[in-house]
């Protein structure tokens, strides 16, 4: 075979050279490290007893199709156009390290299976690689050990539709910084028993899991911190991950979806962590609420979209900054969702959750809000602070219910007349004593800063005086806390 390939007889016109060969087995090396073979060589059924060398080979294309090999090393080789290895059986390393492929790479209907000083890692090496086209490893892959895609630049998409990646016990996907200009498919039933880590990757079109099950003996199930993804991040439409998810410091050009999936944890660990992140719209209804913790802490949304119902019972919220809160839902709807923090009580998500209202014109909702704000701020204070703010909520809402002291004023005024009416104090000039009204006089009992000149003309007795003193002292604290109550909706307007 090396010297067909490296010392072919003299090409004829009108044909290109290639060598195809068919149910053969290979009893010794091929060795072709360095070779350069301008044409393409093609192998179906084929049985090697030794892994061939390619490392450093300059090949026109690689065809490799149900054979069975010991292992493949083809460190920096070089295609002018295609390699495929499909409906192969390796029973070793796929070493590619550095390779260059000016076409697709093709794995499907594959089995490989790495070897080391632990049996299941080194499958398949592709790191540092470039990929002109596609790199087609899905329906039928199987790769027994961990998938290294590390620093590998792919011109179009990387399919891993209905692949199995299998390495319980460590990384299945290794994928940190790699470089896609199409979409990381995932989609239709890609099975991954091991992590799938894409930390610091980049992708321009879309990453999608639909339906991908990804299960995790340690560690996470999906690792993606830092992954730049130009158009959606799809973990969505029957997703299935036995792990937690983490997501940290990613950027999304459109959405972030987890409708219908199903992160299964144990209750009270992580199950979701998005921190620091950043995209257009989050939407987060998994198929059945998670029993684990929803970390969303400082990331940037345009759009929240999801049902109380469907969140989990413990989610971080703490500098979420975000625009819209669809569907639109009264605001008692979602208070619960801000009482879920496992850390207690933070203010800036009710802040949050009140501009979005009103922004909206939801005004009504936004003070809701923030009354609900104010009353769990209420629980941290110390005794006197609680005393007091409990006040402000009994006569004011804090300023967001104002139409209390009104009614509160009504209840003072109407008891303080009738009281005063059935037993009128004594005038202070017996001569000449002026007209007694007694709504008057109560209106200048309890407004602090009102004079009718009743209160000046008559002085209670006995139990009068305190009745006049318990007026007095309602007054002046109405008048504070609806003080204090505008001051605070002065300062917001």
């Amino acid at each position: 075979m090396r010297r067909l390939l490296l010392a072919p007889p003299a090409a004829e016109a009108g044909h290109l050279p290639r060598l195809r060969l068919r149910d053969v087995r290979i009893t010794g090396r091929l060795d072709l490290a360095e070779a350069v073979v301008p044409g393409t060589l093609r192998l179906r059924n084929c049985h090697f007893e030794q892994a061939p060398c390619l490392d450093g080979a300059h090949l026109g294309a690689l065809e490799m199709r149900d054979c069975v090999l010991p292992g493949l090393s083809a460190v920096g080789v070089t295609t002018g156009w295609k390699c495929e290895i499909s409906g192969c059986r390796v029973e070793g390393p796929i070493d590619l390290y550095g390779a260059s492929i000016g076409g697709s790479l093709h794995l499907e209907n594959s089995r490989l299976t790495g070897h080391g000083e632990r049996r299941g890692e080194r499958a398949l090496q592709l790191l540092c690689a470039t990929i002109g086209g596609d790199i087609q490893a899905g329906t039928g892959l199987r790769v027994d050990g961990c998938t290294d895609l590390r620093d590998t630049s792919v011109r179009g998409s990387v399919v891993l539709k209905r692949a199995e990646l299998l390495n319980p016990s460590g990384l299945a996907l290794k994928a940190n910084r790699l470089h896609i200009g199409g979409d990381l498919d995932c989609r239709g039933g890609l099975v991954a028993q091991g992590t799938v880590d894409l930390c610091d990757a980049r992708v321009g079109g879309g990453a999608l899991f639909e339906g991908a099950s990804l299960t995790a003996e340690q560690g996470p199930a999906l690792r993606a911190h830092g992954i730049d993804v130009g158009a959606v991040f799809n973990c969505c439409d029957g997703f299935t991950a036995r792990g937690r998810v983490t997501l940290s410091s990613i950027t999304v050009r459109s959405r972030v979806c987890f409708q219908d999936a199903v992160i299964d944890v144990p209750s009270g660990t992580p199950a979701l962590t998005c921190r620091r992140s950043t995209a257009s719209e989050l939407h987060l209804r998994p198929r059945e609420p998670m029993h684990g913790t929803v970390d969303l802490s400082h990331t940037r949304l345009t759009i929240l979209r999801g049902t109380p119902d469907s969140w989990p019972s413990a989610v971080r919220l703490e500098g979420v900054a975000y625009e819209s809160l669809l569907p639109q839902l009264p605001a008692v709807q979602r208070l619960p969702l801000l009482a879920r923090d496992p850390e207690g009580f933070t203010p800036q998500p009710y802040e949050q959750m009140a501009a979005a209202y009103r922004r909206h014109g939801h005004d009504g909702d936004a003070r809701t809000v923030l009354l609900a704000k104010q009353r769990r701020l209420r629980a941290t204070l110390p005794w006197p602070g609680r005393v007091w703010s409990g006040l402000q909520n009994i006569t004011v809402g804090y300023g967001y219910r104002p139409m209390r002291a009104v009614w509160w004023l009504c209840a003072i005024m109407l008891s303080g007349t009738l009281l005063f009416t059935r037993w009128p104090p004594q005038a202070l000039d017996p001569g000449k004593p002026p007209h007694f009204q007694a709504a008057i006089y109560t209106f200048d009992l309890v407004l602090p800063l009102v004079d009718f000149g009743q209160e000046q003309a008559f002085s209670p007795r006995g139990g009068l005086q305190w009745a006049a003193v318990v007026l007095v002292c309602l007054g002046w604290l109405l008048a504070t806390t609806a003080a204090a109550g505008a001051n605070r909706m002065l300062r917001r307007a």
